[in-house]
């Protein structure tokens, strides 16, 4: 790694990603008295993109983006520092970890959080790179608005879709629900909000062949007919599939996978390489339930051990 770039001082821990699990650690690692900073390109994680959070204890109901705001304020307020950017690349050297970013800086630390989190899945279908931006999107919340008293779809089956679908609804003209399962994998509080949306209609043992249109997404095929047509008329298709850990940055390390491309972590958010930890969306902790609680409480636990770590 080269060593003439500029050089960020050294820090008890670099925490990779913003997202709650991240933030969580940064909150808990300063009140430890142990200095970090927090390297991330979304401050707020995909929370962030998030329409409605209802299940985080003292908000009965609040936004992603307001969620966010209020996890960044509070790391914040412990004068911990903020990089945006990605980590390209992390090396041991000797006795600290050397973490290469996309800026051309290099951050050291005696330990390291890996907290990046999941990015979102592709379809992997023709019309999906080609349109998005032009009508193809993965964040409701984010572009829903180009698309009032207009129809879409939302491809997927699953808590994030479910909760896509009904922010639409209260924009679009008609939100059809696209799934290839004979019924949703949603939380019964989402199914039953869809039923009861009368703008929402749930398309199931259904996959989307091909995304088509001109200067813009004017429809998607069918792998089967719905109302006598293989093709549906849309001018917005939201993909909701689910996700995948970001761990590229992370193959210097060899850390142990599993076969889902999950980072392994023990009780205490320990992974397979000495000096780092991992948190959140990315690991096999919590029994894999991906939630912003679990995440939180990922971060806390790995900087409680890393602190425990440091003292030895």
């Amino acid at each position: 790694m080269e060593t003439t770039k500029q050089e960020i001082q050294l820090f008890d821990t670099a925490i990779i990603g913003a997202g709650p699990a991240g933030l969580s650690a940064a909150v808990y690692l300063s009140r430890y008295a142990l200095t970090s900073i927090v390297i991330g390109d979304l401050f707020g994680g995909t929370a962030t993109k998030s329409h409605e959070i209802g299940n985080w204890l003292g908000d009965e109901k609040i936004t992603g983006f307001d969620f966010a705001q209020k996890a960044v304020a509070h790391a914040k307020s412990y004068g911990v520092p903020f990089v945006v950017a990605k980590v390209k690349g992390i090396e041991k050297e000797g006795l600290v970890f050397a973490l290469e970013l996309d800026n051309g800086n290099i951050v050291h630390a005696k330990t390291v959080l890996v907290a990046t989190g999941t990015e979102h899945r592709h379809l992997h279908i023709p019309g999906e790179a080609e349109f998005s931006g032009q009508g193809v999107s993965f964040c409701a919340t984010c572009d829903g608005f180009f698309f009032k008293d207009k129809d879409v779809a939302v491809i997927g089956g699953n808590d994030s879709a479910a909760i896509s679908a009904l922010y639409l609804a209260d924009i679009a003209r008609k939100v059809y629900v696209i799934y290839r399962g004979s019924a949703l994998r949603c939380e019964e509080f989402w199914k039953k909000r869809i039923e009861e949306a009368s703008n929402i209609e749930v398309v199931y043992d259904t996959n989307i062949t091909s995304i088509n249109g001109e200067a813009a997404v004017t429809e998607v095929a069918l792998d089967r007919e719905h109302a006598g047509s293989a093709t549906l008329a849309v001018a917005g298709v939201f993909v909701e599939i689910g996700a995948d850990p970001q761990v590229g940055f992370t193959e210097g390390l060899q850390l142990a996978i599993d076969a889902d491309g999950y980072v392994e972590i023990d009780k205490e958010c320990k992974t397979s390489y000495a000096g780092v930890w991992a948190a959140g969306d990315i690991t096999t902790g919590s029994n894999k339930f991906k939630q912003i609680i679990t995440a939180a409480s990922e971060g806390a636990i790995a900087a409680n051990s890393i602190q425990m770590w440091l003292k030895k």
